[in-house]
């Protein structure tokens, strides 16, 4: 084991003399770890390997296929017993205890059964936070090998930070720690988030746990242990204890950003939406696409009140993705359907489940916080960028990135002009670079199209792209000409225009125009910042645009709207006078 018998001389006041207290640490750091901190020395195992990866190394998503997830039996075992309830259903439950036959007696007096997906592993830990302590998944030349990889935990908290090893001996697969130097990186699971395919986002949480190493030594560390070569960090936010970004925002696919909103000025509201403009202003997405943003309220505590005025920093963001089942933390009926609708919409074909956290919001984490996991030894790995719009003289060409370490067997694409017709299959062709192409045929303006991907290895695995396929799909509709004035003509640059009328009542129209493909966003806010219409919310090919703008249900005043695309922004008021 990796435990050294120095820091239990140090630290074991802390976790032995009072092990229950320990367990139910906060997820941030108490003011007497603070003080440990200084000195800490992470625990070491010889069976770690503190070099990288000899071949390139792809990080797992959270959506991608996974054997199961982890978890420590520990405080908050009723939300704990709801996560094992719903989660043993897509995967093996990887349970870290000290005592099985007490775990299975508290499922069983919680109505959990079959319990036959639960691994248990013996052995020690300090707290329940397993995201952040737990290893992450790394494949080799992107489907090989799976391995896991470990940081230096930001706590001090050794029995914790032995549960990679322990897991990596469990499942019998190799474990990279980056615990010394030139390597040494602390860093923590609650603050990174990845798309699978290269990028991966942190607050600049990073930065100040690694004041010794520059920017580019970060990020050197993360691209040669997990192959991360972009790496964007957001600003921390004022009203975030811990600085991990699972608690505002969430990638719930390559492509579509999961984003907290706060009311207008409140809490961390205003940080939140700076660093999302940062995000969509100089990033795209892994395929060149701006990002889609769905937005997710903040809700407040019982009272009303929100983390500026002393509630709890309550989150829909921080949810778990287990192959085809969504854990989403709830809180209050009032908030709550709207959420889970939400991530019903933006999510199709998953199987969407509420778990009440209110008992563990108050020491800074929820579902997402608790869990992480562990990908498959021999994934089909799909990689594809979803069409968003078509016009309808344009035969779409289909396009995805598969690789099997056996090789792929076939590809197809199944598509379908309604939700209750049967699909019709298309045979994908291969072609260089483990790429394969299909075509889906034209349709008439207005026509919605509904498509997924399916991919079988020569070892005889079949994976589908979105993975609750045929269920879940990609969808796109063809747009018509309404709306566009010289479409497709050449525009030099974006402008948004005054609106006309102005004043007006109770509709005036808005010209806008764009210079080349690329995702517009075009809304109608008041004065103190509510958003009151999404006018534009879609990719636009290049060319002059108007869109009307009905204020019947508003009073008299100012208004004001907002268009964006990539790094361009512009706003401009209007009124109305009734």
């Amino acid at each position: 084991m990796k435990i050294v018998f120095a820091l239990f001389i140090s630290l074991g006041f802390l976790y032995m003399a009072d092990s229950a207290s320990a367990q139910s640490l906060p997820n941030n750091m108490t003011a007497k770890e603070k003080e440990l901190m200084k000195n800490y020395v992470p625990p070491f195992s010889s069976v770690e390997t503190t070099t990288p990866p000899v071949s390139p190394a792809r990080t797992q998503a959270e959506w991608e296929e996974s054997s199961g997830f982890i978890m420590a039996w520990t405080s908050f075992n009723a939300i704990q017993a709801q996560i094992i309830k719903y989660g043993q259903l897509e995967g093996k439950v990887y349970l870290f205890c000290s005592d099985s036959n007490s775990v299975k007696t508290y499922l069983t007096g919680q109505s959990v059964t079959p319990t036959s997906n639960i691994k248990y592993i013996y052995g020690g830990f300090n707290t329940i936070w397993a995201r952040d302590y737990g290893p992450w998944a790394i494949y080799k030349n992107v489907v090989d090998s799976l391995s896991l990889v470990d940081w230096i935990y930001n706590r001090p908290r050794p029995l914790d930070d032995q549960i990679p090893v322990l897991l990596s001996n469990y499942l019998s697969i190799p474990v990279y720690s980056t615990t010394t130097a030139p390597y040494a990186l602390t860093h923590t699971g609650g603050n990174f988030m990845t798309d699978g395919n290269g990028t991966g986002f942190s607050s600049k949480l990073i930065l100040n746990e690694n004041s010794g190493l520059s920017t580019a030594q970060i990020d050197t560390i993360m691209k040669k242990f997990m192959g991360i070569t972009r790496y964007p960090k957001m600003e921390t936010l004022p009203y975030d204890q811990i600085h991990h970004i699972d608690m505002h925002i969430k990638l719930l696919d390559e492509e579509t950003l999961l984003v907290s909103q706060y009311p207008a000025g409140i809490a961390d509201g205003p940080g939140i939406e700076a660093n999302l403009q940062y995000i969509l202003a100089n990033f795209t997405t892994c395929y060149g696409k701006p990002y889609k943003v769905v937005r997710i309220i903040a809700p407040p505590g019982p009272t009303g009140t929100y983390p500026n005025s002393g509630g709890d920093y309550r989150t829909y963001t921080n949810s778990l993705i287990i192959n085809k089942t969504v854990l989403v933390p709830t809180y209050a009926a009032q908030y709550d359907s709207t959420a889970l609708r939400i991530y019903r919409e933006a999510m199709p074909g998953y199987k969407i489940y509420g778990i009440d956290c209110n008992a563990i919001i108050p020491s800074l984490g929820a579902i997402h916080c608790i869990t992480k996991e562990i990908g498959v030894a021999d994934p089909v790995f799909i990689s594809h960028s979803g069409i968003r719009t078509s016009l309808p003289n344009i035969v779409n060409q289909v396009k995805a990135y598969i690789k099997t370490k056996t090789g792929v067997a076939s590809a197809r694409i199944f598509w379908r002009t309604d939700t209750v017709s049967a699909y019709t299959q298309v045979n994908m062709s291969a072609q260089p670079g483990d790429t394969f192409i299909a075509n889906i045929p034209s349709q008439t303006a207005g026509t919605k199209m509904y498509y997924y991907i399916s991919a079988t290895s020569v070892s005889g695995r079949t994976v589908e792209k979105p993975i609750t396929a045929p269920s879940g799909y990609y969808k796109f509709t063809y747009e018509n000409a309404t709306g566009i004035e010289n479409p497709g003509s050449f525009v030099s640059t974006y402008s948004l225009e005054q609106n006309f009328p102005n004043p007006f009542n109770p509709v005036t129209t808005i010209k806008y125009s764009v210079p080349q493909y690329g995702f517009i966003t075009l809304k109608v806010y008041d004065m103190l910042g509510k958003e009151l219409a999404s006018l534009v919310n879609e990719n636009k090919s290049a060319g002059n645009y108007s869109v009307n703008f009905n204020a019947g249900e508003y009073s008299s005043g100012v208004y004001y709207y907002k268009m964006i695309s990539g790094s361009y922004s512009s706003v401009r008021t209007m009124m109305l006078i009734k």
